[in-house]
C-alpha cells in the first residue's frame, strides 16, 4: 500500500465548526488513548478494538435470554471464502419479522460482525426485528473489491434464506456506520443493479462514502484525535491502492460517484457538523432526494465523528440517538 505524504493531498485546513461544548472533555480523554492510523500501528489498533474499553464488561448479546445468538458461515461471493455472519434473532418464536441487516464501522480496516450491533438488542429484544451483522474482510490485505462483495454476499443469503431466519423478505432493511455506512449504501447500489433483494431502507450513520477529498470537511480535520483527513486517507488508500482519488474507483466502493441514484430505498442519514464525512453525507442526501428517493437526513451541532457513541449522555448526544431510535421503530413497525 503506497503511502502519499499527506501535505501533497492536504495543502490547508479549511475552518470547522466548533465542538459542541458538553462533548469537548470526552473528546480531549479519546485523545489520550488513540493510536494514528498507520500501517506500522495497524496491528496494535486492530488489538485495541478487538479487546474493547478496559474496564467494560462486554455487552450481553442474549439480553438475559431475550434474544437468540447464532453465528454461521454462509457463501462468499463467488470463488471467495465463506462469509461469517451474526444472527440475532427473538428467543420467542412469532411471524416474520423485518431484518436488520448490518455492516460494520471500523474506516475498512478494523472491527468485526459484533462491533455495533448493541444498538439493535432492543428491537430483537422486544420480537420486533431480525438481525444479521456481517463480517467482511478487511482492507488492505483485502482491498476493494472484497469487503463490498461480501457484504453483498451476506445479504443475498440473508434474503434466500428468510424463511429459516423467521424474516419477512419484504421487509430487509439494510444499515452501517461510518465504514459501514459506506459499505451498506454500496452493497444497497449493487442490489438495485443486481435486481436482488429488494430493501426496504437504508439507514447510513455518518457515512464513508466519497475517496476523493474534495469537500471542505473532508480537509478540515487534522490530528484532531479523531478521525481525521489523514485517517480517513489511510483507511481509503488501504480499500483502494493507487487508484484512490483517480477516474478507476466504482461507486459500489465510493458511493458518492455514482452517478444514478434512482431506484434505492428510503433513506436516514446523519452526520455532525464537524465531522469529516458531514459534506459528503449532505450531498447525497441532496442526490437521493433529487433522484426522487425518501430521505431524512440530521445534522448535528457540533458533534464530531461517532460523537453519540462516545458521548451517549451529552444533550446532542440523547438527541441523535431519539431521533435515529424513532425512525428505526417506524420502519420496523411500519
Amino acid at each position: 500500500m503506497t503511502e502519499t505524504p499527506t501535505d501533497q493531498i492536504f495543502p490547508d485546513t479549511p475552518a470547522r465548526p466548533p465542538f459542541d461544548p458538553e462533548l469537548v472533555p470526552v473528546l480531549e480523554a479519546a485523545r489520550q488513548d488513540v493510536s494514528t492510523f498507520s500501517a506500522e500501528n495497524l496491528a496494535l489498533i486492530r488489538q485495541l478494538s478487538a479487546e474493547g474499553l478496559p474496564g467494560v464488561e462486554p455487552v450481553d448479546l442474549t439480553v438475559g435470554g431475550a434474544i437468540r445468538v447464532e453465528e454461521r458461515q454462509v457463501p462468499g461471493p463467488e470463488g471467495a471464502p465463506d462469509v461469517t455472519v451474526l444472527i440475532l434473532s427473538p428467543a420467542v418464536d412469532g411471524p416474520p419479522r423485518p431484518a436488520i441487516y448490518h455492516a460494520h464501522g471500523g474506516g475498512m480496516v478494523i472491527g468485526n460482525r459484533r462491533l455495533g450491533v448493541e444498538t439493535f438488542l432492543p428491537y430483537v429484544a422486544d420480537g420486533h426485528a431480525v438481525v444479521v451483522s456481517v463480517e467482511y474482510r478487511l482492507a488492505p490485505e483485502h482491498p476493494d473489491p472484497a469487503p463490498v462483495e461480501d457484504c453483498y454476499a451476506g445479504l443475498v443469503w440473508t434474503a434466500k434464506n428468510a424463511a429459516d431466519l423467521g424474516v419477512d423478505p419484504e421487509r430487509i432493511m439494510i444499515a452501517g456506520t461510518s465504514a459501514g455506512g459506506g459499505l451498506a449504501a454500496g452493497t444497497a447500489l449493487l442490489a438495485r443493479d443486481r435486481a436482488f433483494p429488494r430493501l426496504s431502507h437504508q439507514i447510513l450513520i455518518c457515512p464513508m462514502l466519497d475517496d476523493r477529498f474534495e469537500t471542505h470537511s473532508s480537509r478540515m480535520l487534522d490530528d484532531e484525535g479523531l478521525w481525521d483527513r489523514n485517517a480517513n486517507l489511510f483507511g481509503w488508500t488501504a480499500l483502494l491502492g493507487d487508484r484512490r482519488g483517480g477516474p478507476d474507483v466504482s461507486p459500489y466502493a465510493a458511493p458518492a460517484r455514482a452517478e444514478d441514484l434512482t431506484g434505492l430505498p428510503r433513506t436516514y442519514l446523519d452526520t455532525g457538523s464537524a465531522e469529516t464525512f458531514r459534506d459528503e453525507t449532505l450531498t447525497y442526501a441532496r442526490r437521493l432526494s433529487e433522484a426522487g428517493v425518501s430521505v431524512d437526513l440530521h445534522m448535528w451541532g457540533g458533534g464530531f465523528h461517532g460523537f453519540d457513541m462516545m458521548a451517549g449522555n451529552a444533550a446532542v448526544s440523547r438527541a441523535s440517538l431519539a431521533t435515529r431510535d424513532e425512525f428505526f421503530r417506524r420502519a420496523l413497525e411500519g
